[in-house]
Formats: C-alpha cells, sequence, structure tokens
C-alpha cells in the first residue's frame, strides 16, 4: 500500500463507530490499487479482517498529549508511506472509544485526540468527515458490541447513563472544528449515509470513482439477541473466551433473528433520545464552516 507524507494533503474519515466504518474501510481495501493509479494513498486499520490495513494510530486516552503525538507523527512519517500524494485515511477511534458511554460521558478524550492529530500532521487537514448515528441506535448497537467479549451488567442499568449522557453530536463536531482545523469540515448522518462509495464522494469531492467497486458482504455484522444471551451466559459462569471462540458462538446463533430484548429503550426513552438527536442535528446545521448532508 502507498503511504503518506507530512506536506501533502490529507482527507479524514473520523468514524464514528457503528456507523459503518469497517465496511468504508473495506471498500478502501477493495479499491487501493484503483486508487493508488489515480495517484491516492489509502490507510486504514487492520480491524474486522481487512487483509490490507496497516495504520495503527495510537492517540491518547488520558495520558499526556506530547509523547502520543510524537507516536502519532512517527506512524505517518514512516518512510514506506512518504510519496508525497494526497491521502484519504479512514480511522474510527479518532473520537475516542465507545466504552465511556457506559459512565454517560461522550467520547471524554476526544479533545486530547484531536489535539495530538492535528500536532502529528504538518500538512493541510484538506477534510474531516464525520458520520453520527442517533443516539437510541447508537448506544443500543455500542453495549451490543461490547457485550460480545465482555460480562455485562443488565441493560437497564446502563440506560441511566446513556439518557444522561454528558454531551453529544454538536460538542464533538465543534471540537474537531475548532483543534483539527480542517479546510472543510463534513457530517453525514447515518441515515443518508448511503453506499460506501457515497462517502467516499463525498469525503473526495470531484474523485472518480466509475472504476472502483463496492465490497461485497457485510462487514463487522452485529450478532443476533440469541447470540449475546448465549455469551453472557458464559461469561457470568466466570469462562474467557478466546476471540475464535466468542466470533464461533455468534456464527452458530447468526439465523436466530428473533429479539428477546437483549439491548432496547423504552419508547418514552427512545422518543427523548430521538428528540435531542433531531435538536443536535439542527444545532449542526446551524454552525458556520461545517457542511451538513
Amino acid at each position: 500500500m502507498a503511504g503518506i507524507m507530512a506536506d501533502a494533503p490529507i482527507y479524514i474519515h473520523a468514524g464514528a463507530h457503528r456507523t459503518g466504518t469497517s465496511s468504508f474501510q473495506m471498500c478502501l481495501h477493495e479499491n487501493w490499487r484503483a486508487l493508488d493509479q489515480e495517484g491516492w494513498t489509502s490507510a486504514y486499520p487492520g480491524r474486522d479482517g481487512n487483509p490490507s490495513g496497516e495504520l495503527a494510530l495510537r492517540l491518547p486516552s488520558g495520558y499526556r498529549v506530547d509523547p502520543a503525538a510524537a507516536a502519532a507523527k512517527a506512524t505517518l512519517g514512516l518512510d514506506a508511506y512518504r510519496d508525497g500524494r494526497p491521502v484519504v485515511l479512514s480511522e474510527e477511534n479518532i473520537p475516542g472509544r465507545m466504552f465511556h458511554f457506559l459512565q454517560g460521558q461522550f467520547y471524554p478524550f476526544a479533545e486530547m485526540r484531536c489535539t495530538a492529530l492535528r500536532a502529528a500532521w504538518s500538512g493541510p487537514i484538506a477534510h474531516v468527515l464525520l458520520v453520527v448515528r442517533p443516539y437510541d441506535q447508537l448506544f443500543e448497537s455500542a453495549y451490543r458490541k461490547r457485550a460480545e467479549d465482555n460480562e455485562m451488567s443488565d441493560f437497564r442499568d446502563a440506560s441511566e447513563h446513556y439518557m444522561n449522557m454528558d454531551r453529544g453530536w454538536p460538542e464533538l463536531v465543534q471540537l474537531m472544528q475548532e483543534i483539527l482545523q480542517p479546510d472543510a469540515l463534513t457530517v453525514v448522518p447515518y441515515e443518508v449515509r448511503g453506499t460506501n462509495l457515497d462517502l467516499l464522494r463525498r469525503l473526495v469531492p470531484g474523485l472518480s470513482t466509475d472504476a472502483l467497486i463496492e465490497p461485497q458482504g457485510k462487514v463487522n455484522q452485529s450478532a443476533t439477541d440469541a447470540a449475546l444471551d448465549a455469551l453472557q451466559v458464559r461469561y457470568r459462569r466466570g469462562e474467557t473466551l478466546s476471540r475464535k471462540e466468542w466470533q464461533a458462538v455468534i456464527r452458530e446463533h447468526s439465523a436466530a433473528k428473533q429479539k428477546t430484548g437483549f439491548a432496547s429503550f423504552g419508547e418514552e426513552e427512545k422518543a427523548e433520545l430521538s428528540a435531542r438527536y433531531a435538536s443536535d442535528l439542527k444545532q449542526i446545521e446551524w454552525m458556520t464552516n461545517v457542511s451538513f448532508a
């Protein structure tokens, strides 16, 4: 895979989590040779079995910014990446981890992480694109994802934190704008995200995608309720499962589509979160220097 040069323009797909980021990164994998031939460099991690993902971007989560910025600069300045071409970079962990949702915190280290990233990249940030998702869907999906390989308390115990989250999408968008200082910042609601190629065209306006292909199949597919129920029974018995083992449980129950209520807000909670999401989208739409798809 071609690489990165610090004084080249960079186009950053900053996730977020549970918005189809793995699928978008698989799209970059499927098309990196074509993008390479068109003069582009692609950078993305190897999560979820992406065979060509090589990006290992380490950003701070509670420790000092300077060492993290130096490490990120070393990653983005590797000799193997220095060919001076514009870069398409996709990394969902730029805002931080979903774990903090369980504590009522919405990406609490996003400021530190964006500060480290901005310090690590000496060239222009041409565009930052962030896909946002309705809060009820986001929190349910985040809880389910963590339940794949961790013992979890009942969803009702977590819902109070979700309902009283300390901040949301507008604050994240604003700090990205202020700290990363991109030439352009675009927010795309998950419900109008479209295909991966649609997203790539939004990220890199004017890019010809005629020769590019959409990846086939699903990436990072969510586990069914039956699979998560079965996994939680084993975790609560004190079992420790390897990645291979818990993924086998997910495959075993993949056909059991019936909902058991493993992680679901009540109707009043959904209505409240939906109203907050709608209000927050309107707030983002009013922001200066932010494009709203």
